[in-house]
């Protein structure tokens, strides 16, 4: 991608729709991709995201953001079958996250080697968990020049974190899933300290507002109690990891509490949950203080009192159905397969058990389905199975709601807002809600809502900050101070700094580059300094160490008469400097055939004195003056000058009145004359109008009267008494040899350090 200030974000996935989340982001030449999920309503091919609307081998960094497939599962693919391999690209998500998703992954792959849909293999699996960067929250992490990023912790569910990334100084960030509720073992979600340029967040409740966490585990636990009191068995589908976790330590806690319920077994019918708990274990300094603190104590909470593990030999569904009342926790979470659908079809048809959807249901999916209770459902091998069962939503989906959310975006305070992972519907109201909450506040946030493949441009100010380092920052700048250095850009970051210090800050050195033009010229040196003194008013005139004449111009180019018939130009090679030897070079070129010059040698005379150049600088001041006074008196018709005499203690007591000035009359009655200090070049009037128009006309004299010199003055002086008016100088502490390479007409001459 080209450099541009335009942020461009695709959505790959989770646009407009929940699942397969992917979003692209491109600024400046540089790609990142946040998530690649797959979407569980399908299968195979058709559950990824878009894949092909990217070059992959141009991605700098994927960045995960938690374990769920929905986010996660098709990183695989990405990596071993795409070209993402030929790029420089690296995959990032956080210590927990690797652990968990190496586990949800072996479980994908095993689940779905049995059919013809599988993405990849188990080798392939295992190669590209061996790629992935593991990350720690709060780290700052630099995957390429010019892009860095942090992690936050954003709840959910263990490892789960949202992404503060800069690139080229634009700050994105991105939520993924995040809770800004503290449940039983996870933390809330963190607002960043810095304030992003886009947020991009999810919506995946829309407007919805869900109950408080206590109202919502009591409401759990009396519908699981009376589910138990009817003689009913308890189905609570649920994904292996996440919030299942959440509900265990619900459950485990409510049986603690009632000893009549001892003999009622919970079960959790998942190995991966088995193996994952070692992981919760592992990272418990990742969770909340309630659960650290009993930790501290040697009171495991993930080791359960009244909570076994299911083996799962063959027929066990069917051992649980005729058995005795219970409760089980069965992935996965959307019905779709797996322990939860076999339990599902044989339980339906009894009205003494009950179902409780526990999570978000994403459309298309049966879990979302059999939420409007519909009297039959069709059973994986296409019969018809009446449903008897109670059919209970209460979500413990650690996702943010509506108040939740608008009050986390106004915190974060973006300039832009993306939603993404939410549907259509849920998405609009969520946007036109908060739309309209933010011009009340007359605030100006815009909010977006594209769809999947929709790229979104946002353009923002090249606003760009250079810090100053070394001597620059010795002395701080007052306002309008015109601050001068060399300018160091590397990796989309700038630095001021003085040329003698970027040997020290940068490892660089400096130099200075003299430049030499010799010129054959059949023209006396008078005639020279003739020409030289109408164009540029006065010029120094001096003689180098050798003895040889020097006229200094403007006060950077020397001009030497180093031989009878031979000119040699000397300068320090700059832009301006450069500017000016060329002037003069096409000046001195001309002189021979310039007819003022023909003009003055035709007959024998002096040069000493010129109507255009004066050798003494108090007669030069009192000329400019003159010309001045000229100047206004052609526009006003009546200047005086008036020039007090200096008279000790009387001139003091008179102050300003007794100073040098011009006088412009305007009238007879003196009112509204003007006068104009010498000195300050100030203008009073008792009359606005009449001085700003003469100083509107006494910026136009100066500006006539004064000569290329005194506009530009720079340089060191050059004198007769200076023993070297010209020396070449480096600001190089490695002065290397001068080497002069000669033409028969020029002579550039160079002093490099390396």
């Amino acid at each position: 991608m080209a450099d541009s200030p335009t942020l461009s974000v695709t959505l790959l996935g989770a646009g407009q729709e929940v699942g397969r989340s992917c979003c692209v982001l491109q600024y400046r030449g540089k790609t990142i991709v946040c998530d690649t999920g797959v979407h569980p309503a399908y299968s195979g091919m058709a559950s990824l995201p878009f894949v092909d609307e990217l070059d992959w081998s141009t991605v700098d960094a994927i960045l995960i953001t938690h374990f769920h497939l929905d986010h996660a599962a098709a990183l695989t693919y990405i990596m071993e079958k795409t070209n993402f391999r030929d790029g420089k690209g690296k995959v990032y998500m956080t210590h927990p996250t690797k652990a968990v998703h190496k586990f949800m992954m072996q479980d994908f792959v095993r689940t779905s080697s049995s059919s013809s849909d599988a993405l990849f293999t188990p080798f392939e699996m295992n190669m590209s968990l061996s790629s992935i960067i593991p990350v720690s929250a709060h780290q700052l992490i630099t995957p390429c020049p010019g892009v860095s990023f942090i992690p936050y912790h954003a709840g959910h569910v263990l490892g789960a974190c949202m992404f503060l990334i800069d690139i080229a100084g634009l700050k994105i960030l991105y939520t993924g899933d995040y809770s800004r509720e503290e449940d039983r073992h996870l933390v809330k979600a963190e607002v960043p300290p810095v304030r992003p340029d886009v947020l991009i967040v999810e919506s995946t409740y829309g407007v919805q507002s869900l109950e408080g966490r206590d109202e919502k585990e009591l409401r759990f636990t009396s519908l699981v109690h009376s589910i138990i009191r009817r003689g009913g068995h308890v189905l609570l589908p649920t994904f292996a990891l996440g919030r299942a976790q959440e509900l265990l330590l619900i459950l485990d806690e409510y049986w603690k509490k009632h000893p009549d319920l001892h003999n009622v077994p919970i079960y959790y019918a998942s190995n991966l949950a088995r193996k994952c708990m070692a992981v919760y274990q592992t990272y418990i300094h990742t969770m909340n203080s309630n659960i650290r603190s009993r930790f501290a104590k040697r009171d495991n909470p993930f080791v359960f009192k009244h909570i076994s593990n299911l083996p799962q030999p063959r027929g066990w569904e069917r051992k649980i159905a005729d058995g005795p009342p219970c409760v089980v926790l069965a992935s996965p979470g959307f019905l779709q397969t797996g322990p939860s659908r076999e339990l599902l079809e044989l339980w339906a048809p009894d009205s003494r058990n009950g179902l409780i959807i526990t999570g978000y249901s994403i459309e298309g999916t049966l879990a979302r389905d059999i939420m409007t209770e519909p009297d039959e459902i069709i059973g994986l091998k296409g019969n018809t199975i009446p449903r008897k069962i109670s059919v209970d939503y209460l979500s413990f989906s650690a996702h943010v709601d509506y108040s939740q959310n608008s009050e986390f975006i106004e915190l974060v305070k973006a300039q832009h807002v993306v939603l993404v992972h939410g549907e259509q519907t849920a998405m609009g109201r969520l946007k036109a809600a908060m739309t309209a909450k933010f011009k009340d506040r007359d605030e100006d946030v815009k909010i977006h809502t594209p769809r999947n493949l929709e790229t979104l441009e946002l353009s923002f100010r090249g606003e760009r900050v250079a810090k100053a380092i070394g001597t620059l920052a010795n002395k701080p700048p007052q306002e309008n101070d015109i601050i001068s250095g060399l300018l160091v850009s590397k990796d989309y970051s700038y630095t001021l700094l003085d040329p003698r210090d970027l040997k020290d800050f940068a490892g660089l050195s400096t130099c200075t580059v003299t430049q030499r033009q010799k010129i054959v010229l059949g023209v006396g040196w008078d005639l020279v300094r003739w020409h030289l003194e109408g164009m540029y008013g006065s010029v120094e005139e001096g003689l180098d160490k050798d003895g040889v004449k020097v006229i200094r111009v403007m006060g950077v180019i020397d001009v030497k008469h180093t031989a009878e018939h031979e000119l040699t130009l000397e300068w320090d090679s700059t832009a301006s400097n450069d500017m000016i030897a060329d002037s003069v070079l096409a000046l001195i070129t001309g002189i021979d055939k310039s007819p003022a010059s023909v003009k003055l040698t035709s007959q024998q005379h002096s040069h000493t004195h010129h109507p255009h150049s004066d050798h003494h600088e108090g007669d030069q001041s009192i000329t400019r003056i003159q010309r001045i006074a000229w100047f206004l008196d052609a526009h006003f018709g009546d200047v005086e000058l008036h020039m007090p005499e200096v008279d000790g203690e009387q001139d003091q007591e008179q102050g300003d009145k007794n100073e040098s000035a011009l006088i412009v009359r305007m009238d007879d009655s003196g009112e509204t004359d003007a006068h104009i200090n010498l000195v300050t070049l100030a203008v009073s009037c008792p009359s606005d109008t009449v001085r700003k128009r003469v100083e509107a006309v006494l910026d136009m004299a100066i500006t006539t009267v004064s000569s290329l010199a005194e506009s530009f003055a720079t340089g060191v002086s050059a004198s007769p008494e200076d023993a070297d008016p010209k020396q070449e100088k480096s600001t190089s502490p490695d002065h290397a040899d001068t080497k002069t390479k000669e033409d028969p007409m020029t002579t550039g001459e160079a002093d490099i350090a390396s």
